[in-house]
């Protein structure tokens, strides 16, 4: 049985870790696990051995633990971007979707200039800005679905729904 050394490298075979927006981070980071204790055990590992080959059990939960941690958080960012987009002023919700929409529109862009460059550096660009762009399309998404919520509400409460009954007279 062969096995799979692990280098730093990997760490980026998923998607990067979300950028969390300030205005949400409080609320999303909240009893989450940020996994700063293993990722210090892991650069002690680093400085004490020079290179990666013998910090194979750091290396491996910390990527983990980075997964779950990333994925827990992607959930809660989609979440609030939802809850805002039902509870917030409709105004500002609508200009949240806009302003979310332009930074794909960049985001977009941006990627297809980082498509020129080779190397080491363009695959980290590329891989750096479409892990970006997929979270934001993501938050872009859920936040429409929640003004798509409100607007079902809205109407939920203008139209008073009446209980059609079938009574059987004998």
């Amino acid at each position: 049985m062969e096995e799979t050394i692990l280098v730093g490298d990997d760490l980026m075979l998923g998607p990067p870790s979300p950028l969390i927006p300030p205005d949400i981070a409080s609320h999303v980071l909240e009893g989450v696990e940020l996994c700063d204790g293993i990722l210090k055990k892991l650069f002690l590992c680093l400085q004490v051995h020079d290179i990666e080959p013998f910090c194979q059990d750091e290396l491996g939960l910390y990527r983990r633990c980075a997964e779950e941690r990333d994925k827990e958080l992607r959930g809660r960012i989609q979440e609030s971007e939802r809850k805002l987009g039902q509870l917030m002023p409709e105004e500002h919700a609508k200009e949240r979707a806009v302003q979310l929409q332009s930074e794909v529109t960049l985001l977009e862009r941006r990627l297809i200039l980082a498509s020129g460059i080779q190397g080491m550096e363009g695959f980290r660009q590329r891989w750096s800005l479409h892990g970006r762009l997929q979270d934001t399309k993501k938050r872009l998404e859920a936040l429409e679905q929640g003004l798509e919520k409100r607007k079902e509400e809205k109407r939920n409460i203008q139209e008073p729904q009446v209980k059609k009954g079938w009574r059987f007279w004998q």
